[in-house]
């Protein structure tokens, strides 16, 4: 208890004048601390939070495409359920600094990449969520394609009638981000009982079309045997933890705001794997039931509904799909990339700003080509990101956890020439060892021999990463020492 007050005392006093001491090019109102009397979330707002983050599109389709891919009901469950609990662990590690002292992920990275190198890491991971965003927005648009054409059949037939309806979804989501981060709070705490209510509701009505839960869920595995099992297995697994390896950095962007260190744990361990697993039963449940209506399984929700000449049902399930995509979209993939572009000149780029930026640069990713089928979207994107995103997860786990038991000079994380100004404001062993973890899981990508290493690439970035990182810092320290 005497830490948990000292903790908050820290983040009410010595803060109040980073404002006048802290160095311009390293702090903005959005990028300051918040005062313990102004974190107000609580664990039911973690919880909806993951709730509402999870219960999207790209969930469902994560789930349908290990269906698609051959996976039967109970493999394809069991390894999402696996993975998220996976990454639940580093996240909430990461977690601890926002909660503790109140900063958010491009702030906390300045203690162990330098308070210049944080911005390597941060652009990675920024680049990652814009790319998340347009897919995202891309989704999105094609469900108001949808419903258009149900309500308006002529429409789709226009050309260009696809790309307006993406454009005003990626409006839409500008405005929620121009509003801040309230607003995001407000949609996660209203959207979240909604959308699992509507999920369930589709879930019993198409599976009643298909004659019940039985048929639906006896489609037997199409693997014949247990190495080509596994070699389906162990990339897909590493694909769930690459779906939310973004996220796994970015906590302390909303970890930040919580009451205490218990609401966020609690929140985020009951709403993750939860939510998670049962989104993707219902993906599962569907695909499965759209192979025995259609003869074929429909990994694409969106392309699903419009199947069905029920414009009813199917405008709003439509609908439902839209406002969690929007929940998810701004909640995951855009308070992160808006505070790192914010990082890379405070005084210039503020949150909505760089939400801003976040929108545009999701656009120029060209989302239509990520999600042009299963295997890209999760062998190619959801496993590529994981090679970029486990190194820093090393490093910033092994810095804050193991080499500075959870300390950090707060003052110093604003501030020119202090403790994280290392070498020019860059930490060039972390650096290296970002590389070398980045590189290694790569190799497996370019060299078939160690393909393997591509398959676990989060998990082997994450442990070159760190383990480079520790022997580099206790070698310097050990130097220091000795002369």
């Amino acid at each position: 208890m005497q830490r948990a007050n000292e903790d908050s005392s820290l983040s009410t006093d010595l803060f109040s004048d980073l404002s006048v001491s802290a160095d311009p090019s390293l702090y903005n109102d959005d990028l300051a601390p918040i005062p313990a009397n102004r974190r107000s979330w609580t664990t039911y707002n973690y919880a909806s939070l993951w709730v509402a983050m999870s219960v999207c599109i790209p969930t469902y389709m994560l789930a349908s495409g290990l269906i698609a891919g051959g996976m039967n009901w109970a493999q394809a469950v069991g390894t999402i359920f696996l993975g998220n609990v996976m990454v639940l662990i580093p996240m909430l590690l990461n977690a601890h600094a926002g909660a503790k002292y109140g900063i958010p992920f491009p702030v906390f990275v300045r203690a162990s990449f330098g308070v210049r190198g944080a911005n390597v890491p941060a652009v990675l991971r920024a680049l990652v969520a814009c790319g998340w965003f347009g897919i995202q927005c891309w989704i999105g648009g094609a469900a108001i394609f949808s419903m258009l054409k149900i309500v308006w059949p002529a429409a789709g037939e226009s050309a260009g009638a696809a790309w307006v309806c993406f454009l005003v979804f990626w409006a839409i989501n500008m405005a929620v981000v121009w509003r801040g981060i309230e607003t995001i709070k407000f949609l996660q705490g209203i959207g979240a009982p909604f959308m699992l209510a509507i999920g369930l509701l589709l879930l019993f009505w198409i599976t009643r079309k298909a004659g019940g839960f039985g048929p639906v869920l006896s489609a037997p595995s199409k693997f014949r045997t247990t190495a080509e099992s596994m070699h389906f297995f162990v990339p897909a697994l590493t694909g769930m933890v690459g779906f939310w390896s973004t996220v796994a950095l970015n906590i302390p962007d909303f970890t930040r705001y919580a009451k205490s260190q218990r609401a966020q744990m609690v929140g985020q361990a009951l709403g993750l794997p939860t939510a998670m697993t049962l989104y993707a039963f219902i993906g599962v449940a569907v695909t499965s039931a759209s192979a025995i209506l259609f003869g074929e399984a429909i990994w694409d929700p969106v392309a699903l509904l419009s199947r069905f000449h029920e414009p009813a049902v199917a405008c709003v399930a439509l609908i439902a799909l839209l406002l969690a995509t929007l929940n998810t979209n701004v909640a995951a993939n855009v308070v992160s990339p808006s505070n790192d572009f914010s990082n890379l000149r405070p005084s210039l780029i503020s949150f909505r700003i760089g939400g801003i930026i976040t929108g545009v640069v999701g656009i120029c990713m060209m989302p239509w080509k990520l999600l042009a089928d299963f295997s890209a979207y999760i062998f190619g994107w959801l496993v590529g990101c994981s090679a970029l995103l486990g190194p820093i997860a090393g490093i910033m786990i092994c810095d804050y956890h193991v080499l500075r038991g959870r300390r950090l000079a707060i003052a110093d994380l604003y501030r020119r020439g202090g403790r994280y100004e290392y070498r020019g404001g860059f930490n060039f062993r972390a650096l290296v060892a970002l590389a070398a973890g980045i590189g290694v899981a790569l190799a497996g990508l370019l060299v078939p021999a160690v393909r393997f290493l591509y398959d676990y690439a989060w998990f082997v970035g994450f442990v070159v990463a760190g383990a480079i990182y520790f022997a580099l810092m206790r070698g310097a320290r050990s130097e220091q020492h000795s002369g």
